[in-house]
Protein backbone atom coordinates (compact mmCIF):
# COMPACT_ATOMS: atom_id res chain seq x y z
CA UNK A 1 0.00 0.00 0.00
CA UNK A 2 2.90 2.04 1.20
CA UNK A 3 4.63 1.82 -2.45
CA UNK A 4 1.71 2.85 -4.31
CA UNK A 5 1.17 5.93 -2.52
CA UNK A 6 4.91 6.38 -3.15
CA UNK A 7 4.29 5.77 -6.81
CA UNK A 8 1.49 7.64 -7.34
CA UNK A 9 3.39 10.74 -5.72
CA UNK A 10 6.07 10.20 -8.19
CA UNK A 11 6.51 11.71 -11.27
CA UNK A 12 6.49 9.13 -14.24
CA UNK A 13 8.48 10.53 -16.90
CA UNK A 14 8.11 7.41 -19.10
CA UNK A 15 4.10 7.22 -19.02
CA UNK A 16 3.93 10.81 -19.56
CA UNK A 17 6.46 11.08 -22.40
CA UNK A 18 4.13 8.39 -23.91
CA UNK A 19 0.87 10.22 -23.66
CA UNK A 20 1.97 13.28 -24.80
CA UNK A 21 3.41 11.03 -27.91
CA UNK A 22 -0.07 9.39 -28.18
CA UNK A 23 -1.24 13.49 -27.97
CA UNK A 24 1.89 14.23 -30.94
CA UNK A 25 0.19 11.77 -33.13
CA UNK A 26 -3.41 12.40 -32.88
CA UNK A 27 -2.87 16.20 -33.30
CA UNK A 28 -0.15 15.94 -36.45
CA UNK A 29 -3.40 14.78 -38.56
CA UNK A 30 -5.69 17.16 -36.73
CA UNK A 31 -4.01 19.83 -38.29
CA UNK A 32 -4.33 19.84 -41.59
CA UNK A 33 -7.63 21.64 -42.54
CA UNK A 34 -5.90 25.50 -41.98
CA UNK A 35 -2.68 25.14 -43.97
CA UNK A 36 -5.03 23.81 -47.23
CA UNK A 37 -7.58 25.98 -46.88
CA UNK A 38 -6.77 27.93 -49.64
CA UNK A 39 -7.26 25.50 -52.09
CA UNK A 40 -10.22 24.31 -50.45
CA UNK A 41 -11.98 27.60 -50.59
CA UNK A 42 -10.56 27.58 -53.92
CA UNK A 43 -12.66 23.75 -54.64
CA UNK A 44 -15.69 24.03 -53.25
CA UNK A 45 -16.17 27.58 -53.75
CA UNK A 46 -16.61 28.63 -49.55
CA UNK A 47 -16.95 31.88 -48.62
CA UNK A 48 -15.07 32.78 -45.05
CA UNK A 49 -18.61 32.36 -43.04
CA UNK A 50 -18.57 28.71 -44.48
CA UNK A 51 -15.10 27.96 -43.44
CA UNK A 52 -16.11 29.34 -40.06
CA UNK A 53 -18.88 26.56 -39.70
CA UNK A 54 -16.69 23.77 -40.75
CA UNK A 55 -15.15 24.20 -37.18
CA UNK A 56 -18.83 23.97 -35.83
CA UNK A 57 -19.16 20.58 -37.59
CA UNK A 58 -15.15 19.70 -35.86
CA UNK A 59 -16.72 20.72 -32.82
CA UNK A 60 -20.18 19.61 -32.30
CA UNK A 61 -19.02 16.21 -31.18
CA UNK A 62 -17.36 18.35 -28.15
CA UNK A 63 -21.26 18.54 -26.70
CA UNK A 64 -20.87 14.85 -25.35
CA UNK A 65 -17.52 15.00 -23.66
CA UNK A 66 -19.41 15.31 -19.77
CA UNK A 67 -21.09 12.22 -20.40
CA UNK A 68 -17.92 10.80 -21.77
CA UNK A 69 -15.83 12.05 -19.20
CA UNK A 70 -18.29 9.93 -16.92
CA UNK A 71 -17.77 6.95 -18.35
CA UNK A 72 -14.29 7.18 -18.73
CA UNK A 73 -14.40 7.55 -14.66
CA UNK A 74 -15.40 3.65 -15.22
CA UNK A 75 -13.23 2.59 -18.17
CA UNK A 76 -10.15 2.01 -19.29
CA UNK A 77 -9.64 4.89 -20.49
CA UNK A 78 -6.30 3.90 -22.51
CA UNK A 79 -8.64 2.38 -25.37
CA UNK A 80 -10.18 5.50 -26.31
CA UNK A 81 -7.20 7.08 -26.71
CA UNK A 82 -5.20 4.73 -28.41
CA UNK A 83 -7.56 4.30 -31.12
CA UNK A 84 -8.05 8.21 -31.88
CA UNK A 85 -5.37 8.72 -33.55
CA UNK A 86 -6.50 5.99 -36.22
CA UNK A 87 -9.24 7.62 -36.78
CA UNK A 88 -8.29 10.91 -37.13
CA UNK A 89 -5.89 10.16 -39.77
CA UNK A 90 -8.07 8.02 -42.31
CA UNK A 91 -11.20 11.00 -41.54
CA UNK A 92 -8.37 14.02 -41.94
CA UNK A 93 -6.34 12.38 -44.86
CA UNK A 94 -9.53 12.14 -47.01
CA UNK A 95 -10.31 16.24 -46.09
CA UNK A 96 -8.77 16.26 -49.92
CA UNK A 97 -10.63 14.36 -52.16
CA UNK A 98 -14.28 15.61 -50.14
CA UNK A 99 -15.89 15.99 -53.16
CA UNK A 100 -18.88 18.67 -51.64
CA UNK A 101 -18.82 20.94 -48.98
CA UNK A 102 -21.25 18.82 -47.16
CA UNK A 103 -19.13 15.63 -47.28
CA UNK A 104 -15.88 17.99 -45.65
CA UNK A 105 -18.48 18.71 -42.81
CA UNK A 106 -18.93 14.90 -42.46
CA UNK A 107 -15.12 14.14 -42.59
CA UNK A 108 -14.64 16.81 -39.79
CA UNK A 109 -17.66 15.60 -37.91
CA UNK A 110 -15.63 12.19 -37.28
CA UNK A 111 -12.17 14.01 -36.83
CA UNK A 112 -14.82 15.83 -33.81
CA UNK A 113 -16.08 12.61 -32.44
CA UNK A 114 -12.18 11.22 -32.55
CA UNK A 115 -10.75 13.95 -30.70
CA UNK A 116 -13.54 14.37 -27.98
CA UNK A 117 -12.13 10.54 -27.46
CA UNK A 118 -9.02 11.81 -27.46
CA UNK A 119 -8.79 14.86 -25.19
CA UNK A 120 -11.51 14.07 -22.94
CA UNK A 121 -9.40 11.16 -20.59
CA UNK A 122 -6.01 11.94 -21.42
CA UNK A 123 -5.42 15.12 -19.14
CA UNK A 124 -6.89 12.97 -16.31
CA UNK A 125 -4.60 9.48 -17.41
CA UNK A 126 -1.43 12.53 -17.02
CA UNK A 127 -2.82 13.85 -13.68
CA UNK A 128 -2.34 10.18 -12.19
CA UNK A 129 1.55 9.75 -13.26
CA UNK A 130 1.97 13.33 -12.73
CA UNK A 131 2.41 12.78 -8.94
CA UNK A 132 2.89 16.45 -7.07
CA UNK A 133 3.86 17.59 -10.39
CA UNK A 134 0.45 18.39 -12.05
CA UNK A 135 1.46 21.61 -14.27
CA UNK A 136 4.87 19.89 -15.23
CA UNK A 137 2.79 16.63 -16.70
CA UNK A 138 0.15 19.16 -18.54
CA UNK A 139 3.57 21.08 -19.99
CA UNK A 140 4.61 18.10 -21.48
CA UNK A 141 1.49 16.75 -22.65
CA UNK A 142 0.73 20.07 -24.42
CA UNK A 143 3.92 20.19 -25.70
CA UNK A 144 3.05 16.64 -28.01
CA UNK A 145 0.05 18.60 -29.22
CA UNK A 146 1.62 21.92 -30.16
CA UNK A 147 4.99 20.01 -31.93
CA UNK A 148 2.12 18.14 -33.71
CA UNK A 149 0.49 21.51 -34.90
CA UNK A 150 4.03 22.17 -36.04
CA UNK A 151 5.10 19.58 -38.41
CA UNK A 152 1.21 18.99 -39.30
CA UNK A 153 1.04 21.87 -41.84
CA UNK A 154 4.57 20.84 -43.07
CA UNK A 155 3.39 17.39 -43.79
CA UNK A 156 0.58 18.03 -45.11
CA UNK A 157 1.56 20.78 -47.70
CA UNK A 158 4.13 18.50 -48.88
CA UNK A 159 2.09 16.09 -49.29
CA UNK A 160 0.18 18.41 -51.09
CA UNK A 161 3.42 19.23 -53.17
CA UNK A 162 4.00 15.36 -53.71
CA UNK A 163 0.80 14.12 -54.83
CA UNK A 164 -1.89 16.87 -55.30
CA UNK A 165 -4.62 17.80 -52.70
CA UNK A 166 -6.33 14.82 -53.91
CA UNK A 167 -3.45 11.88 -52.87
CA UNK A 168 -3.94 13.32 -49.27
CA UNK A 169 -5.37 10.20 -48.49
CA UNK A 170 -1.61 8.00 -48.94
CA UNK A 171 -1.21 10.08 -45.51
CA UNK A 172 -3.97 7.31 -43.89
CA UNK A 173 -1.45 4.24 -43.24
CA UNK A 174 0.91 6.62 -41.33
CA UNK A 175 -1.33 6.94 -38.66
CA UNK A 176 -2.87 3.26 -38.44
CA UNK A 177 0.74 2.25 -37.68
CA UNK A 178 0.83 4.10 -35.03
CA UNK A 179 -2.22 3.42 -33.17
CA UNK A 180 -0.46 0.09 -33.46
CA UNK A 181 2.31 0.99 -31.96
CA UNK A 182 1.25 2.90 -29.39
CA UNK A 183 -1.20 -0.02 -27.87
CA UNK A 184 1.66 -2.10 -27.12
CA UNK A 185 2.92 0.41 -25.34
CA UNK A 186 -0.07 1.44 -23.63
CA UNK A 187 -1.81 -1.08 -22.95
CA UNK A 188 0.81 -1.81 -19.57
CA UNK A 189 -0.65 1.60 -18.29
CA UNK A 190 -3.62 1.05 -16.25
CA UNK A 191 -5.09 4.19 -14.91
CA UNK A 192 -8.57 4.11 -14.90
CA UNK A 193 -8.35 1.45 -11.92
CA UNK A 194 -7.28 3.80 -9.05
CA UNK A 195 -10.08 6.01 -9.90
CA UNK A 196 -12.84 5.91 -7.11
CA UNK A 197 -15.52 3.44 -7.74
CA UNK A 198 -18.67 5.55 -7.05
CA UNK A 199 -21.83 5.40 -9.12
CA UNK A 200 -21.15 7.89 -11.63
CA UNK A 201 -24.39 9.02 -11.85
CA UNK A 202 -24.57 10.31 -8.51
CA UNK A 203 -24.02 13.48 -7.32
CA UNK A 204 -23.83 15.48 -10.21
CA UNK A 205 -26.39 18.33 -9.62
CA UNK A 206 -24.23 18.63 -6.61
CA UNK A 207 -20.81 18.51 -8.68
CA UNK A 208 -22.15 20.99 -11.43
CA UNK A 209 -23.48 23.60 -8.22
CA UNK A 210 -20.50 23.05 -6.97
CA UNK A 211 -18.05 24.27 -9.78
CA UNK A 212 -20.39 26.29 -11.63
CA UNK A 213 -19.17 29.97 -10.47
CA UNK A 214 -15.86 28.19 -11.93
CA UNK A 215 -16.92 27.45 -14.85
CA UNK A 216 -18.53 30.37 -15.94
CA UNK A 217 -15.04 32.22 -15.52
CA UNK A 218 -13.68 29.87 -17.65
CA UNK A 219 -16.58 30.25 -20.06
CA UNK A 220 -15.70 34.04 -20.06
CA UNK A 221 -11.72 33.61 -19.78
CA UNK A 222 -11.60 30.78 -22.54
CA UNK A 223 -14.08 32.75 -25.08
CA UNK A 224 -12.44 36.09 -25.37
CA UNK A 225 -8.83 34.44 -25.89
CA UNK A 226 -10.57 31.58 -28.25
CA UNK A 227 -11.46 34.61 -30.72
CA UNK A 228 -7.72 35.48 -30.92
CA UNK A 229 -6.51 31.95 -31.31
CA UNK A 230 -9.29 31.35 -33.27
CA UNK A 231 -7.79 33.81 -35.82
CA UNK A 232 -4.71 32.87 -35.89
CA UNK A 233 -4.57 29.04 -35.93
CA UNK A 234 -7.29 28.81 -38.69
CA UNK A 235 -7.20 32.13 -40.97
CA UNK A 236 -3.39 32.93 -40.51
CA UNK A 237 -2.37 31.10 -44.30
CA UNK A 238 -4.68 32.67 -45.48
CA UNK A 239 -4.08 35.77 -44.53
CA UNK A 240 -0.41 35.85 -45.28
CA UNK A 241 -1.69 34.90 -48.25
CA UNK A 242 -3.81 37.47 -48.99
CA UNK A 243 -0.52 40.16 -47.64
CA UNK A 244 0.82 38.33 -51.05
CA UNK A 245 3.07 35.44 -49.36
CA UNK A 246 3.51 31.66 -50.82
CA UNK A 247 1.01 28.90 -50.16
CA UNK A 248 4.33 27.53 -48.39
CA UNK A 249 5.30 30.63 -46.55
CA UNK A 250 1.61 30.97 -45.08
CA UNK A 251 2.44 27.42 -44.19
CA UNK A 252 5.48 28.04 -42.49
CA UNK A 253 4.16 30.99 -40.68
CA UNK A 254 1.56 28.65 -38.86
CA UNK A 255 4.18 26.39 -38.16
CA UNK A 256 6.45 29.08 -36.50
CA UNK A 257 3.38 30.20 -34.81
CA UNK A 258 3.15 26.55 -33.15
CA UNK A 259 6.88 25.60 -32.35
CA UNK A 260 6.68 28.95 -30.53
CA UNK A 261 3.53 27.67 -28.78
CA UNK A 262 5.40 24.73 -28.42
CA UNK A 263 8.05 25.56 -26.24
CA UNK A 264 5.41 28.38 -23.90
CA UNK A 265 3.46 25.37 -23.09
CA UNK A 266 6.56 23.13 -22.32
CA UNK A 267 7.75 25.58 -19.33
CA UNK A 268 4.18 27.88 -18.83
CA UNK A 269 2.60 24.67 -16.35
CA UNK A 270 5.64 24.31 -14.71
CA UNK A 271 6.32 27.78 -13.86
CA UNK A 272 2.50 27.91 -12.62
CA UNK A 273 3.73 25.27 -10.38
CA UNK A 274 5.61 28.13 -9.14
CA UNK A 275 4.00 31.30 -9.26
CA UNK A 276 0.46 30.42 -9.27
CA UNK A 277 -1.83 29.36 -12.00
CA UNK A 278 -3.88 32.98 -11.34
CA UNK A 279 -0.39 35.04 -12.08
CA UNK A 280 0.45 33.35 -14.92
CA UNK A 281 -3.29 33.62 -16.75
CA UNK A 282 -2.78 37.05 -15.83
CA UNK A 283 0.51 37.71 -17.24
CA UNK A 284 -0.42 35.52 -20.61
CA UNK A 285 -4.16 37.37 -21.03
CA UNK A 286 -1.84 41.06 -20.78
CA UNK A 287 1.14 40.68 -23.60
CA UNK A 288 -0.92 38.79 -25.80
CA UNK A 289 -3.53 41.47 -27.21
CA UNK A 290 -0.71 43.58 -27.48
CA UNK A 291 1.87 41.35 -29.40
CA UNK A 292 -1.65 40.31 -30.93
CA UNK A 293 -1.99 44.09 -32.45
CA UNK A 294 1.92 44.79 -33.11
CA UNK A 295 1.88 41.54 -35.30
CA UNK A 296 -0.77 42.65 -37.59
CA UNK A 297 0.39 46.11 -37.68
CA UNK A 298 4.07 45.18 -38.39
CA UNK A 299 6.10 45.39 -41.54
CA UNK A 300 7.46 42.21 -43.29
CA UNK A 301 10.67 42.19 -41.08
CA UNK A 302 9.09 42.10 -37.70
CA UNK A 303 6.82 40.09 -38.42
CA UNK A 304 8.69 37.32 -37.66
CA UNK A 305 9.78 37.83 -34.47
CA UNK A 306 6.25 39.24 -33.02
CA UNK A 307 4.45 35.84 -34.57
CA UNK A 308 7.18 33.98 -32.45
CA UNK A 309 6.39 36.08 -29.17
CA UNK A 310 2.77 35.83 -29.82
CA UNK A 311 2.67 31.91 -29.73
CA UNK A 312 5.09 31.58 -27.27
CA UNK A 313 2.29 33.28 -24.65
CA UNK A 314 -0.80 32.62 -26.63
CA UNK A 315 -0.89 28.33 -26.35
CA UNK A 316 0.60 28.91 -22.98
CA UNK A 317 -2.66 29.64 -21.07
CA UNK A 318 -3.54 25.59 -22.27
CA UNK A 319 -1.64 23.66 -19.78
CA UNK A 320 -2.13 25.77 -16.94
CA UNK A 321 -6.15 26.01 -17.29
CA UNK A 322 -5.54 21.80 -17.63
CA UNK A 323 -3.52 21.84 -14.15
CA UNK A 324 -6.58 24.67 -12.80
CA UNK A 325 -9.00 21.58 -13.26
CA UNK A 326 -7.03 19.06 -12.12
CA UNK A 327 -6.13 21.20 -9.19
CA UNK A 328 -10.21 21.08 -7.92
CA UNK A 329 -10.51 18.62 -5.44
CA UNK A 330 -13.60 16.02 -6.93
CA UNK A 331 -14.20 12.49 -7.45
CA UNK A 332 -15.09 12.86 -11.19
CA UNK A 333 -11.97 14.44 -12.62
CA UNK A 334 -13.09 13.22 -16.12
CA UNK A 335 -16.02 14.26 -15.85
CA UNK A 336 -14.98 18.15 -14.95
CA UNK A 337 -12.49 18.07 -17.76
CA UNK A 338 -15.06 17.03 -19.88
CA UNK A 339 -17.11 19.83 -18.99
CA UNK A 340 -13.77 21.70 -19.98
CA UNK A 341 -13.74 20.15 -23.52
CA UNK A 342 -17.13 21.12 -24.10
CA UNK A 343 -16.78 24.88 -23.37
CA UNK A 344 -13.10 24.74 -24.57
CA UNK A 345 -14.31 23.49 -28.41
CA UNK A 346 -17.53 24.88 -28.65
CA UNK A 347 -16.45 28.77 -27.94
CA UNK A 348 -13.54 27.87 -30.11
CA UNK A 349 -16.42 26.80 -32.64
CA UNK A 350 -18.58 30.20 -31.66
CA UNK A 351 -15.43 32.40 -31.86
CA UNK A 352 -14.26 30.70 -35.54
CA UNK A 353 -17.40 31.65 -36.84
CA UNK A 354 -17.12 35.24 -35.71
CA UNK A 355 -14.09 35.44 -36.85
CA UNK A 356 -15.30 34.28 -40.54
CA UNK A 357 -18.63 36.67 -40.68
CA UNK A 358 -16.19 39.17 -39.44
CA UNK A 359 -13.69 38.52 -42.07
CA UNK A 360 -16.52 38.63 -45.06
CA UNK A 361 -17.38 41.55 -43.82
CA UNK A 362 -14.22 43.86 -42.52
CA UNK A 363 -11.85 41.81 -44.19
CA UNK A 364 -9.12 39.82 -42.67
CA UNK A 365 -6.53 42.61 -41.63
CA UNK A 366 -9.06 44.36 -39.49
CA UNK A 367 -10.49 41.38 -38.56
CA UNK A 368 -7.05 40.36 -37.12
CA UNK A 369 -6.72 43.81 -35.04
CA UNK A 370 -10.59 43.62 -33.74
CA UNK A 371 -9.76 39.98 -32.08
CA UNK A 372 -6.56 41.60 -30.70
CA UNK A 373 -8.43 44.03 -28.56
CA UNK A 374 -11.69 41.50 -27.72
CA UNK A 375 -8.47 39.49 -26.07
CA UNK A 376 -8.23 41.59 -23.43
CA UNK A 377 -11.82 40.65 -22.34
CA UNK A 378 -10.30 37.76 -20.45
CA UNK A 379 -8.14 39.99 -17.93
CA UNK A 380 -11.51 40.30 -15.31
CA UNK A 381 -12.19 36.74 -15.12
CA UNK A 382 -8.76 35.94 -14.64
CA UNK A 383 -9.16 38.50 -11.84
CA UNK A 384 -12.25 36.62 -10.65
CA UNK A 385 -9.88 33.33 -9.69
CA UNK A 386 -9.90 32.90 -6.31
CA UNK A 387 -8.73 30.37 -4.09
CA UNK A 388 -5.26 29.68 -2.44
CA UNK A 389 -4.11 27.44 -4.96
CA UNK A 390 -4.64 29.77 -7.70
Amino acid sequence: MTSDQDQNKKFQSGNVLTISLAHLVHDVYSSFLAPVLPLLIDKLGMSFSLVGVLSLFQRLPSLLSPLLGLMADKIAMRYLVISSPAITAVSMSLIGVAPSYTVLCILLLVMGISSMMFHVPSPVMIKKISGTKIGKGMSYYMFGGEIARTVGPLIILGAVSLWGLEGTYKLIPFGVIATMILYFRFRKIKISQDIKKSDQWVGIKSTLIKYLGFFIILIGLIFFRSIMKSALTVFLPTFMIFKGESLWMGGISLSILELAGAIGTLFAGTISDKIGRKKSLLIISIVTPVLMLLFVISGKYLALPLLIMLGFFIFSSTPIILALIQDLASERPAFLNGIYVTISFLMGGLSVIIVGVLSDWLGLELTFKIAGVLSIGAVPFVLMLTGKKF
